[in-house]
């Protein structure tokens, strides 16, 4: 299986055979229910469908609640696809995959949503400067972003200028992360460095290619 679903638990260190201290992120990956099988034939593409941690019946919509019926399982708060496996790697309704798909020593990929910080200025967003010195009359110019381009041409601003605007809340990826320990019987998943997305927030683990 390419990957799973999983949740950030926190941030602590390790230390390596040499006796440095490592920072790392602790995750606990599944236990995932294959809760669809997509065909090519049948789709237009080959997936497998995980579903991971529990949900109430009564916050679940009625086609939801046939589709893990279907799976004979029972509902789940996230539902992810993975589309890169090995045909000898196919899975069947209701099985539960954990944090055992994965190798110690492996590097994989981890998506989440970043923490949103709301509308922030240039100097936060971008990490502007500002226009500078507080003396000679300028009060109120310390974090302002200065020009935005020129008068009687094009007069406009263009599109992609840098200014202030909501930070955060977006789809990152975190490439090439090594899984410097595994705790199979707690599905703990223990990665080198940081992930997106604040404690408890959902992650999607994928074997690195």
């Amino acid at each position: 299986m390419s990957g799973l679903i999983g949740k950030k638990i926190g941030m602590t260190s390790i230390f390596d055979a040499e006796g440095k201290n490592i920072p790392c992120t602790v995750i606990e990956a599944g236990p995932c229910v294959v809760t669809q099988i997509l065909t090519k034939d049948k789709d237009g593409y080959d997936a497998i469908q995980l579903g991971f941690d529990e949900k109430r019946e009564k916050l679940c919509t009625k086609p939801l609640l046939g589709h893990f019926k279907k799976a004979k399982t029972t509902p789940k708060k996230v539902l992810a696809e993975f589309t890169r496996f090995e045909p000898g790697q196919r899975k069947e309704f209701g099985e539960v995959l954990t944090a055992d798909v994965f190798i110690e020593g492996e590097y994989i990929d981890v998506v989440g949503i970043s923490k949103g910080k709301g509308f922030q200025g240039v100097v936060k967003r971008h990490g502007f400067s500002g226009v500078g010195q507080a003396s000679h009359g300028q009060h109120n110019r310390l974090r302002a972003p200065g020009s935005l381009g020129a008068s009687s041409w094009p007069s406009r601003v263009f599109k992609g200028m840098r200014m202030g605007g909501r930070t955060g809340g977006k789809r990152v990826k975190m490439i090439n992360l090594q899984i410097m320990k595994l705790i199979p019987e707690k599905n703990l998943v223990i990665v080198k460095g940081s992930v997106p997305g604040p404690n408890g927030s959902y992650l999607i683990l994928e074997r690195w290619s």
